[in-house]
């Protein structure tokens, strides 16, 4: 399938592996995703410390705010000792001195009245007596809280100060790594044979060149450092919480662990709609890329709402998958929220309790508010950055798919041909060739001997193998038995690049880029003078349209140019004689200009093919009859060959292909 609708086959989804190949490839970042880690896990480790040190502050502000019991009880003990009994049994009390202050008898009394009155209330500080206010009002220690406070802000400054510095570290680590996929992915591409693309969607391979690098780069970039700051935050904040008291902590890991379950099952549920919304996202791409290349096919078939329904249901598919994987990932946020706000409650109502007791300070609440959010977020950052992962997961599992597939064949290059040099003759020695998937050979035992100079042409009816004989001259594809030799040097032996340099390849379907003409017509040759281009475009007919563009030979070529096919092709015919290469191809390359251009562009390819190996794959015989050897195919093989008059003269299978074509005409 090339070019073609359909699935692209799905593995087994491995998030073990996957991510285990992802960290793999990241090696040479170890030491940066090291460091930013290190600095995400000490952020995370100087915040736990903040709620302990808050405790400490609070519990001092009480201190300044609030009468202490332990100073009514040494007040109540103080009166005791130092009260006496009469001759009569009477208490008698007697001043004593507290705190630096002196509480007389009289105070005693009265101090008495007020607790038995209201049972011992601290808020009635303002009605005891003067003295015992002076001997047990509460003080601020301004320089200790003080202190504390500067404490807690340093914490607070050095742990946003490592957050960010690990932000831009991983910032950089992940676009730099996106970046090497991208040309990974690029330099592998251009080592996969043409089965590859024969049977992977197009639009399939630029969505994991864009979409799915783009998702690793950005996910990966949130998910790692998230990942272990909110594991620092969770068991850190553990460890405190049982370090302050362990009833809280209990409360507070209780009231969390439905979050825990929930979480899990979650995860369990939604990682197979990650893969699928990968899988699917590549389809529609390759839809898409398939109906706008062919856009005005499928207009002129009016077959709009045929695509438009094969659109609706991969789009569809789409939305599917997206809808229920962040459906699921979605839950995370509002549940864990839930959860937290319910710690919050069980530990308020717990502390309670055991402030009344006197077991725990007001300090240990609030410090126990702030570790039980501690410890319910990272729940829920731990959930959104395995979300992560998982995009993560499927995307990078489809890109390595690209990198695990088989190359083409290594190559010995023991020999050079230089294209100056060569003498220019090529033999086929008995080459058969299957492609991939078929039972049947496409090329059977072909052997056939082009000699220096001559034009070979290749006609047969469409199947008959002319273009793969093409193909495996220029070793797009390995042939299976058989050898091809160049100058008596086998193919086998020469790099794909040397044998390319050797040839001029001109193909039916033209191909020109965003670019200048000069830029298009010079394409990868150097030192190509404008007038050798301007010498080769009047040749072939070119030259006086490239004239009447804005700019001539410097006009940019872009899609909104309303250049003709024929234009086109004479451009890529001018292009490939301007390579000047010792061999030169022509498939069909003639195919989309007229009959009179093209009689020019055949006078001019014969002039200049003087004294080079050329071969011709033709459909319209015509063009053909003063080609040196005419190589007739029919499934495969060759079935019969010989000048154009001599095939003419055996009235075979070529003098019925030709006479149909004199009739139809």
């Amino acid at each position: 399938m090339r070019n073609g609708r359909g699935r692209v086959n799905e593995k087994p989804e491995n998030f073990k592996n996957a991510i285990y190949r992802l960290f793999k490839e990241l090696k040479e970042y170890k030491i940066l995703i090291i460091i930013a880690l290190i600095l995400a896990a000490f952020g995370s480790f100087l915040g736990i410390l903040a709620p302990d040190k808050l405790k400490s502050l609070t519990d001092e502000i009480s201190k300044g705010i609030m009468v202490d019991k332990k100073e009514i009880v040494k007040l109540q003990n103080k009166m005791k000792e130092n009260m006496i009994i009469d001759e009569n049994g009477n208490y008698i009390f007697q001043d004593f001195v507290m705190n630096g202050e002196k509480i007389s008898s009289i105070d005693q009394i009265k101090l008495t009245n007020v607790m038995q009155n209201n049972r011992q209330d601290l808020s009635l500080l303002s009605q005891m007596p003067e003295s015992v206010q002076k001997a047990i009002s509460p003080t601020l220690n301004v320089s200790k809280i003080k202190s504390i406070a500067i404490f807690i802000f340093i914490l607070i400054i050095l742990s946003a100060l490592f957050n960010y510095i690990e932000a831009i570290i991983m910032t950089n680590v992940s676009n730099n790594f996106a970046k090497k996929l991208r040309s990974n992915i690029n330099n592998k591409l251009n080592k996969l044979p043409l089965k590859y693309f024969d049977k992977t969607l197009h639009g399939d391979i630029l969505s994991r060149f864009t979409n799915d690098v783009d998702t690793i780069g950005g996910s990966m970039n949130n998910s790692l450092a998230t990942l272990v700051s909110a594991i620092t935050l969770l068991l850190g904040s553990l460890f405190m919480m049982f370090y302050t008291n362990y009833i809280m902590a209990i409360t507070a890991i209780v009231s969390s662990l439905f979050g825990l379950i929930f979480m899990g099952f979650v995860l369990s549920k939604s990682q197979k709609y990650f893969v699928a919304r990968q899988e699917e996202l590549g389809n529609l791409n390759g839809h898409i890329e398939e109906v706008y290349s062919g856009l005005n096919i499928v207009k002129a078939y009016n077959a709009k709402d045929e695509v438009d329904k094969v659109f609706d249901k991969y789009n569809y598919n789409v939305y599917n998958a997206n809808r229920k994987s962040q459906f699921l990932s979605g839950l995370m946020p509002p549940m864990m929220g839930f959860i937290g706000h319910f710690g919050y409650v069980c530990v308020c109502i717990v502390g309670a309790l055991l402030t009344m007791k006197g077991s725990i300070s007001f300090g240990v609440i609030i410090a126990f508010i702030t570790y039980v959010r501690m410890f319910s977020n990272p729940l829920s950052q731990i959930a959104q950055a395995f979300s992560s992962l998982q995009s993560v997961a499927a995307a990078s599992e489809r890109v390595f798919e690209i990198y695990d597939e088989e190359e083409m064949s290594n190559e010995e290059n023991n020999v050079y041909l230089n294209k100056n040099k060569v003498k220019g003759t090529i033999e086929f020695k008995n080459v058969s060739f299957t492609y991939d998937g078929n039972d049947e050979p496409t090329i059977h035992n072909f052997s056939a001997v082009a000699h220096s100079g001559e034009k070979i042409a290749i006609v047969g009816p469409t199947g008959a193998g002319k273009t793969t004989i093409v193909n495996l001259l220029m070793k797009f594809y390995d042939i299976n038995d058989g050898d091809i030799l160049i100058d008596g040097v086998s193919t086998k032996k020469l790099s794909r690049e040397n044998i390319h340099d050797l040839f001029t390849m001109v193909l039916q379907d033209t191909w020109l880029f965003d670019g200048t003409v000069k830029d298009n017509l010079i394409f990868n040759q150097e030192n190509i003078s404008i007038d050798k281009i301007k010498k080769v475009c009047k040749t072939v007919g070119i030259d006086h349209f490239i004239k009447t563009l804005p700019n001539s030979y410097e006009s940019l070529i872009t899609d909104t140019n309303n250049i003709s096919a024929g234009q086109k092709q004479l451009m890529t015919i001018a292009r490939g004689i301007i390579k000047d290469s010792p061999f030169i191809i022509l498939d069909e390359a003639t195919s989309n200009v007229d009959t009179r251009t093209e009689e020019l562009v055949q006078k001019a390819m014969d002039k200049l093919s003087e004294g080079k190996t050329s071969f011709i794959i033709a459909h319209r015989l015509s063009t053909i009859k003063n080609a040196n050897l005419i190589l007739v195919m029919k499934n495969g093989n060759i079935v019969e060959q010989g000048t154009h008059d001599e095939l003419l003269l055996k009235n075979g299978f070529y003098a019925e292909l030709y006479n149909s074509q004199f009739n139809e005409n």
